[in-house]
């Protein structure tokens, strides 16, 4: 039996990157796993095959956790398919870097709408469905806030919220026997990084220059903590912001 056999799990932003590769690793140690996705069908489509092609059990169901509605239908479904989640990560997030000169209302709010407010709406309808045995809400942050690289104000702002809230949250959700903690991933090579035109440039250089242990992380690297932090052996943790960085901060 894995660690996760007979539980079900919510991940948020799951058809590509760190969301897809939490999704396998939870499903590998046994959970049933519904792979949220806003706009990328294919992506989330592939992720719910590869599970199945080893023996999982996935769903992909489409929601914007920046609309409430959304939110709600999302959790709605999950329960009707395939009961009461366990464990909730918070993955979906959206980024984008310039300066302060850059800033505009629009992308303020596209930021906040989806990296804090989804969280909230997230984690609001999946304390309703979590049963008294308890479960575990992980968020995803960033260390973002510790490295305050310039030109990622907006962004870095989010992050932060998203620790605070962890931490509040994992107080407050304490009596439910519902543990609250945040992995904060350093740089890792994700379909946004190569988007973005960062893969193969000097500035790719710069960061990885910075990282101890001497590259860019995969979504394989960040999958292992996530099931360390939804499975009993992270039974005692709450409250945490775990760092999976290579070792930069």
């Amino acid at each position: 039996m894995g660690k996760l056999t007979g539980k079900v799990a919510v991940v948020t932003g799951a058809s590509k990157g760190i969301g897809a590769g939490i999704a396998r690793e939870l499903a590998a140690a046994g959970a049933a796993v519904v792979v949220n996705y806003a706009t990328a069908k294919e992506g989330a489509d592939k992720v719910v095959a590869d599970i199945a092609a080893k023996g999982g059990k996935a769903v992909a169901i489409q929601a914007d956790v920046a609309k409430e509605g959304d939110v709600e239908r999302l959790f709605a479904e999950a329960r009707r398919t395939f009961g009461p989640i366990d464990v909730l990560v918070n993955n979906a997030g959206v980024y984008r870097f310039g300066s302060i000169e850059e800033f505009t209302e629009a992308e303020y709010r596209r930021q906040f709408d989806t990296n804090v407010l989804g969280l909230l709406f997230a984690t609001r309808e999946a304390v309703k469905q979590f049963n008294p045995a308890g479960g575990s809400i992980i968020n995803i942050s960033s260390i973002a806030p510790s490295v305050a690289l310039p030109g990622t104000a907006i962004y870095t702002a989010t992050k932060g919220a998203v620790d605070s809230i962890t931490r509040v949250l994992s107080k407050e959700l304490a009596p439910k026997k519902i543990r609250v903690n945040a992995i904060g991933p350093g740089g890792v090579e994700t379909e946004g990084l190569h988007a973005m035109g960062i893969v193969g440039t000097d500035f790719e250089k710069e960061m990885t220059a910075q990282v101890p242990l001497g590259r860019l992380g995969q979504p394989e690297d960040i999958g292992p903590v996530a099931l360390f932090l939804a499975s009993e052996d992270a039974g005692w943790v709450t409250g945490e912001i775990l760092f999976a960085s290579g070792g930069h901060r």
